[in-house]
């Protein structure tokens, strides 16, 4: 058997980069997609980055066709891009273990559809990977900084905003996203002929956005869960066509889940500051 780390599908060109990187080989050096002031600022929040880690997944997704007047999820194809998403993310962890890191910070995913195939797609995840500086810690003893499923956490915040959680006494625990590719239903004729030139609502459309984005939402607060987190933090709630048609589209929110660094943590209120009058 192979190491974890090759039995997902790493590359060895990838574990040769891997082992160059890590920290007391003759030699070694980071590299970062962190721009300078990020850097400084997750340095200064006692992390030192120890490399750039990415998964990747070129996916076949399938084809599933909704009814042409029926609001309704296309499982296949929500199941389709969240695996894919799930199978680099993975990847990007498993280089990060290799590495030895703590953690993933400044995560981007991405999705590239690719020419050579209609219904193939490139997933890609990709971060720096960071170690704690014990000597600058000021977490309680026994504290790791790996989440409960024993995985190097994962964050998509910038640098600014990390060392900003760390510094109100919480820590990141990992990505969480929630996927939902849904067909939304054509208007009758007749009904789309009753509506010109007239300001109303469209209760069918209304009624399909609004259930995608929420079973988009409550799947990411579901992984939320499962890593015992407190809440979730810079939420993004995206809205994909990708290359399904103006009736078909991918609703995909993501954020990163947080727990507190102290059981007994609190955040202080600042003081008010009236204004002075004469």
């Amino acid at each position: 058997m192979g190491t974890p780390a090759q039995e997902l599908g790493i590359p060895e060109d990838a574990m040769r980069r891997l082992t160059g990187m890590r920290p007391g080989q003759p030699g070694s050096l980071f590299t970062s997609d962190l721009s300078v002031n990020e850097f400084l600022l997750v340095r200064e929040a006692g992390f030192r980055p120890l490399g750039l880690v990415l998964g990747s997944s070129i996916y076949h997704v399938g084809l599933q066709i909704g009814k042409w007047s029926k609001n309704m999820e296309l499982d296949t194809l929500s199941q389709a891009m969240y695996h894919a998403r799930e199978l680099a993310m993975t990847r990007m962890e498993a280089e990060a273990a290799a590495l030895g890191a703590d953690g993933i910070v400044g995560v981007r995913l991405d999705i590239d559809f690719k020419e050579f195939g209609s219904d193939l797609a490139e997933f890609v995840a990709i971060g720096t990977a960071v170690k704690a500086d014990e000597a600058h810690s000021r977490t309680p003893d026994g504290f790791s900084w790996r989440n409960n499923k024993g995985q190097p956490f994962t964050s998509d915040l910038s640098g600014q905003d990390f060392w900003t959680l760390l510094q109100a006494g919480y820590a990141p625990l990992g990505m969480t996203m929630g996927s939902c590719v849904y067909h939304i239903a054509h208007q009758r004729f007749f009904q789309a002929i009753g509506n010109i030139g007239a300001n109303v609502e469209i209760p069918q459309f209304t009624e399909a956005l609004y259930d995608a984005r929420e079973l988009a939402m409550s799947r990411m607060q579901a992984e939320a869960e499962q890593l015992n987190a407190e809440g979730i933090v810079g939420v993004q709630l995206l809205s994909l066509p990708h290359r399904w048609g103006g009736h078909t589209t991918e609703f995909f929110a993501i954020g990163t889940a947080v727990r507190p660094i102290r059981e007994d943590h609190q955040i202080a209120t600042p003081a008010l500051v009236l204004p002075l009058t004469d």
